[in-house]
């Protein structure tokens, strides 16, 4: 489809194996956080070491990394957020992801050559704040997660054609103003503004009366209780006509804390939509089937469209528990084949005689057996119980590295 320029895929990272994930998969480009300023606190984020393997394979992979400093800064952050934007000037990612002024002023000082996008934590609802942003020399704004397609359109019409869109299309949605939270800090003192959320808004809530003390009346008709600010996670699968439409840049996924499974899987299925789509709109409505059931084999807590088309309604939250769906887990990712065995660093309990899938890049899946199975000292095993074990296989079909392997069914809570 030659009139319909080419959206990005953004996709995120928590670690660097799920980086490499994330390039082999589909990303155009990822995101990431080092390990301080990035609003994830416990993710296994970045070291500086790690960020450089990181970009330096992306980079080989024609694929952009990000890097998220995106915290609400005090002054005590300010003098180590200068030696870490001259570290991040010696790595060169290609962009930094900041919402705070002061730090947006010390990144366009320290590291000029590296582009700024403004993170939805900015509040960006409207065209004149992106073009304050764009006066201010950044090419790129993160539109905050309430605006409405209607909305980002005139955006788009009333911003230059050079600055770029990046919207939230795939993921967790909390509750919150452009990700700023105050749950975690009111009831916990750790600050999701500065990356230790707690994530209150899944937990079970009650009204209490103030003068009936300790008798605590449901929110809503249920005995247990209610999840009132339990959210359905973000999906536009359905949708990449509207959003191509709306002038977005950047389709980004959320989701620095995920696995390695779950990254590949959403990123392979929007990689597929996004390219069908710019076949021709015929070639994408014919994969609408496959693209939904595909979504759905990832971990997710049941899918809306956010604020896309309006506002959300009492549909768009989850009242009777928290917990994920999720079909597959996540066994292992092949980091090397040698003589007919594949390698993996072990993530869920397997056994031999176990029928498991080898999903590749390409959206073909392989349903495989388990033939043997040896530790690190090579010795035949039946079974792999300890997460972080090395473990070589023989399966019926070779895989190749890069391969994920995943079983279906959930062995255990995402």
């Amino acid at each position: 489809m030659a009139d319909k320029k080419r959206p990005e895929l953004l996709v995120p990272a928590g670690s660097l194996e799920v980086l490499k994930v994330a390039v082999r998969y589909g990303a155009d480009a990822v995101y990431i956080g080092g390990e301080v300023f990035s609003l994830r606190a416990k993710a296994k984020n970045f070291s500086k070491e790690d960020m450089a393997e990181g970009i330096a394979y992306a980079h080989a992979h024609g694929v952009k990394v990000h890097v998220t400093a995106n915290i609400l800064a005090h002054n005590h952050d300010l003098a180590e957020a200068r030696v870490y934007f001259g570290q991040l000037k010696e790595l060169k990612p290609d962009a930094l992801i900041i919402s705070d002024p002061g730090m947006f002023t010390m990144a366009r000082e320290i590291c000029p050559e590296i582009e700024v996008h403004v993170s939805t934590q900015a509040n960006n609802t409207n065209y004149e704040t992106f073009l304050f942003w764009h006066r201010l020399g950044t090419k790129r704004v993160v539109a905050a997660r309430e605006l409405s397609l209607w909305e980002i359109r005139e955006i788009r019409e009333q911003i230059p054609e050079d600055m770029e869109i990046e919207c939230f299309i795939h993921g967790a949605m909390c509750i919150s103003y452009s990700g700023r939270c105050l749950l975690s800090n009111y009831f916990t003192g750790r600050d999701a503004n500065r990356g230790a959320c707690t994530h209150p808004c899944r937990w079970n809530y009650a009204v209490m009366e103030e003068t009936r003390p300790g008798e605590y009346l449901p929110v809503f008709e249920n005995e247990r209780g209610t999840f009132i600010f339990n959210s359905r996670d973000l999906c536009m699968i359905e949708h990449i006509p509207e959003l191509m439409e709306a002038g977005i840049d950047s389709y980004k996924i959320e989701g620095r804390m995920k696995t390695a499974l779950y990254v590949a899987m959403v990123a392979r299925t929007y990689r597929k939509a996004i390219d069908w789509y710019l076949e021709s709109e015929e070639c994408y409505g014919e994969h609408l089937d496959w693209l939904r059931a595909e979504i759905r084999k990832c971990t997710y807590r049941r899918y809306s469209t956010g604020f896309y088309f309006g506002k959300p309604d009492e549909n768009g939250q989850i009242y009777e528990d928290s917990t994920y769906i999720s079909e597959y887990t996540y066994l292992g990712r092949v980091e090397e084949v040698h003589d007919g065995r594949a390698r993996i660093t072990q993530k869920n309990k397997f056994s031999v005689g176990d029928a498991i899938e080898i999903m590749k890049a390409d959206g073909q899946d392989r349903k495989v057996n388990v033939l043997r199975m040896y530790n690190a000292e090579g010795e035949a095993v039946e079974a792999c119980p300890h997460a972080g074990e090395t473990i070589w296989l023989l399966l019926s079909e070779r895989p190749e590295a890069g391969d994920l392997l995943r079983v279906e069914g959930s062995r255990q809570r995402a």
